[in-house]
């Protein structure tokens, strides 16, 4: 194989990282608030949008509702917020929402929390960089018109950012974040002080009117519509369990410095979230789920033409004035920390995975880090998952959305509830005063966490499910289904490999079988190393396929006087795997109890073209023989020239490994491509 793969896996990603290196990895504070909060932060860049645009359904004077949604999601977030303060104290291994459920709740409240959360990672990467995409498109023509192969790229580019590992993505990413949280909360600042000079602030949409899509709404309509925008405007709260699942990335004392990071994630957040909406509502944004036909100009709608400005950028330019360099800096980290929110994803995704393939529920390399020490498997299937789920909706935030959050509110209500059941357990057995207390008021604290979540889970369903959220209600349990299979799988294999006693006794003897298509030097390696392992028998095995090739191996191997017999197997179909199966199988059932060893010479080439030139016998005989019961196969490599240039690779060669020219035999190969047993390998 060239090297070329390895220099650019080395440009992308860096030099590998020892495992001692991993105390290195971990996060300050200051870090850690970019990398696992970049979500909930940016979600200030189309949450207020989705809210705004649900009560537009029944006209602007629905706006009025606006600043009392915002409160109840304010709220909201501060119940969620303090009950994970909770479960990053009782719970810091980093299981997060599915520790508590499978610890308090049992096996299948486990499998429907990561089955959520995972679900609902792959969704925040597929929004947060369509949003970013169409927050660019509107500037950038080009890129309006490719949002999906733009939003792929993007992906990929996240990809190899986090492959790079969690420290150095981290401090890649803080500053953009920073950067937007310093801007936004500037933008609310200085957006109060003029309203309370007596400015007037207005937005680019501020002279269009909303032609309502159901006018005349009354008693359960309106209720249902506000609530509509209620679960809409939720989206705010996405990615606030990524701190509880990213606990042992935080430094020590991990516990407290994850609560910490809860709570200014928390703070900032809410204070970004209020100060947008109520500056949306105070420059008279206008926004529309179909702006083409409900926005009006002079009682015209806007038509096709017209792009609807996302509501940061329409805030921004009320404040700052469009055009000005507030304006664009506000406009770019905009874009920029939403491509970034999908870090949250990439931070939280591949740690569950590890977590539930430590456990069984998935494949076990999603357990294993990469040269950088980050769960590299993991990064990629999620990475994968979020370019498919983008080209399936064509990078379209407003369908994609309809799928959001229902899978963290899954995992947000399962968690409280499994915190309460945590606190009733401990609580029976605690006797000092001062610690039952604290343990009371953190289950009241849980109790109303699971109680709000589960009623918001309720209105999610209800009002998202005709609108996309039953593919997340398929793809769930489909995903919970997987795991048990895995899991079932892994069990099984287990309880199979579970030693009892007799597997530990000799057999009788070694039958050993040389594979054999020609005599060349690999074909004599492999009998001088199946003599010196001494077997019971030694025999050499060939197919005639050809009889003039068949005649003249017998005349060179006699004339070597080689101490192995050679057998030939008739094939009169000119089969090479079925005779060799066939004579295996038959000398197994001769005596039961012994082993049969086969042993196959291969080729080691250094040229990935090298392997067209040689057919792929011994694979597919390696292939059968290995379903074959009480049948031993062993490789013995032949190194031809062209792998030495392998010899450079960081990873050194075995020893015995190296290519050294046989002692004896034939002086001279036929220079023509072997068609027997000898092949390629790798």
């Amino acid at each position: 194989m060239s090297k070329v793969p390895d220099v650019a896996k080395r440009f992308l990603v860096g030099r590998a990282l020892r495992s001692g290196q991993l105390h290195e990895q971990l996060l300050p504070k200051r870090i850690a608030l970019p990398v696992f909060a970049s979500d909930p932060l940016s979600s200030v860049a189309y949450a207020p949008q989705e809210l705004l645009m649900m009560l537009a359904v029944a006209g602007v004077s629905f706006y009025s509702y606006g600043p009392w949604i915002a409160l109840a999601i304010v709220l909201l977030m501060a119940v969620v917020v303090a009950s994970y303060r909770q479960n990053v104290h009782a719970y810091p291994s980093g299981g997060g929402d599915y520790e508590v459920a499978m610890t308090n709740l049992g096996q299948g409240a486990g499998l429907t929390v990561a089955s959520a959360l995972l679900v609902d990672y792959v969704l925040t990467v597929a929004v947060s960089v369509s949003a970013g995409v169409e927050n660019i498109g509107s500037a950038v023509p080009w890129i309006g018109e490719n949002k999906v192969v733009t939003a792929v790229g993007i992906i990929a580019l996240l990809t190899v950012m986090n492959l790079r590992g969690v420290r150095e993505s981290g401090t890649l990413f803080a500053i953009p974040t920073y950067g937007f949280v310093v801007g936004v909360l500037a933008m609310i600042v200085f957006g109060m002080v003029r309203l309370g000079t007596g400015d007037d602030l207005r937005a680019p949409t501020a002279d269009l009117e909303i032609r309502p899509e159901q006018a005349d709404l009354a008693g359960f309509a309106v209720l249902f519509l506000l609530l509509r925008a209620f679960s809409s405007g939720c989206a705010a709260l996405t990615g606030v369990e990524a701190i509880s699942n990213g606990v042992p990335a935080f430094r020590k004392p991990k516990s407290r410095n994850a609560a910490t990071t809860l709570l200014m994630m928390g703070l900032v957040a809410v204070s970004m979230f209020c100060g947008v909406i109520a500056l949306a509502l105070a420059s008279d944004v206008r926004v529309a789920e179909v702006p083409a036909h409900d926005l009006l100009r002079d009682g015209t709608p806007v038509g096709d033409e017209y792009v609807q400005e996302p509501i940061l950028t329409q805030v921004a330019s009320a404040v700052f004035g469009e055009g000005s360099i507030a304006f664009l800096y506000i406009a770019a980290v905009t874009a920029l920390i939403l491509f970034l929110a999908a870090n949250t994803a990439y931070n939280g995704f591949p740690v569950l995975g590890s977590i539930l393939a430590r456990d069984g529920f998935l494949p076990r390399q999603l357990h294993t880090r990469g040269d950088r020490l980050a769960f590299s498997n993991g990064i990629l299937i999620l990475a994968a998952m979020a370019g498919l789920l983008v080209y399936a909706f064509q990078a379209e935030v407003t369908k994609l959305i309809q799928l959001y959050i229902v899978g963290v509110f899954v995992s947000f209500t399962l968690s409280q509830i499994g915190m309460v059941r945590h606190w009733n357990r401990h609580l029976r057995t605690e006797t000092d005063p001062r610690v039952r207390a604290h343990m009371h008021r953190s289950r009241i604290i849980n109790a109303i966490g699971g109680t709000v979540t589960g009623f918001v889970l309720v209105v999610v369903l209800i009002t998202k499910f005709a609108n996309g959220a039953w593919i997340v209600c398929i793809a769930m349990p489909v995903l919970f289904v997987l795991m048990k299979g895995i899991r079932r799988h892994y069990d099984m294999v287990a309880r199979e490999l579970e030693p009892t006693g007799e597997d530990v006794v000799l057999p009788a003897r070694n039958h050993a079988i040389v594979l054999v298509s020609k005599l060349h030097k690999p074909t004599l390696r492999a009998v001088a190393y199946a003599r010196a392992t001494r077997p019971s028998s030694l025999e050499a095995v060939t197919v005639a396929v050809d009889a003039d090739d068949v005649a003249r191996l017998r005349d060179e191997w006699d004339s070597l006087n080689l101490p192995v017999p050679l057998k030939i197997l008739d094939s009169p179909y000119r089969e090479v795997t079925r005779p060799v199966l066939d004579y295996v199988k038959n000398v197994r059932r001769r005596s039961p109890r012994d082993v049969v060893t086969v042993f196959v010479p291969e080729y080691v080439v250094g040229h990935w073209w090298e392997n067209l030139l040689h057919n792929q016998s011994a694979l597919r005989m390696k292939g059968r023989l290995l379903f074959v019961p009480g049948v031993m196969v062993t490789s013995v490599p032949w190194q031809l020239a062209s792998s030495d240039r392998l010899r450079g690779r960081p990873e050194p060669a075995a020893p015995g490994s190296v290519r050294r020219p046989y002692q004896g035999g034939p002086q001279e190969d036929r220079a023509r491509p072997d068609d027997g047993i000898v092949s390629e390998r790798d």
